[in-house]
């Protein structure tokens, strides 16, 4: 379960927006995350807290295929993003890197910036606290569940390795 506040972000968000290359010399999650949204606004960093959540139109993370944007969130402390829709590459990356993703489509406009969120990843139900509304989406499937149980791929597969062993 997550509980944040609601980070909004408009359509077609590409991985420079989250992560500008200029910030691309280091793959410390930290450091990144100081510098998350840089692309968007200047500073954007500094209204987020740790726990929070993104909220995106359609296509977010579309662009390069960098897997420095979903570290980047997860840097500034951002565990979820739940979006419009995903640029396939950022949806394979983020849970590869243990970011949670939900797909909402057209309810996205239930959420507002500032809007207190609680999140069920497991049953795909998103209750808007500001509002009093709930979001049905699909659930996180259990595969893919346990990779973000594991932090993200890399260590779910080193677990699974040393299972065998």
């Amino acid at each position: 379960m997550y509980h944040g506040t609601a980070h909004t972000v408009g359509a077609h968000i590409d991985t420079d927006a989250i992560i500008p290359a200029r910030f691309l010399v280091t793959t410390d999650p930290d450091e990144l995350g100081a510098n998350c949204m840089e692309g968007l606004e200047a500073g954007w960093i500094k209204k987020v807290k740790k726990g929070d959540i993104m909220v995106a139109g359609e296509n977010f993370g579309c662009g390069s295929s960098r897997e420095h944007a979903p570290v980047a969130l997860l840097g500034a402390g951002i565990p979820v993003v739940i979006a419009h829709s995903y640029a396939r590459i950022f949806y394979r990356n983020g849970f590869n890197m243990g970011l949670v993703l939900l797909e909402i489509g057209d309810d996205i406009s239930k959420i507002h910036d500032g809007d207190e969120l609680k999140v069920d990843a497991d049953t795909g139900i998103i209750e808007n606290v500001t509002t009093g509304t709930t979001i049905q989406c699909k659930p996180v499937p259990p595969f893919m569940q346990g990779i973000l149980d594991k932090g993200g791929l890399i260590p779910y597969v080193q677990d699974r390795l040393a299972e065998r062993a």
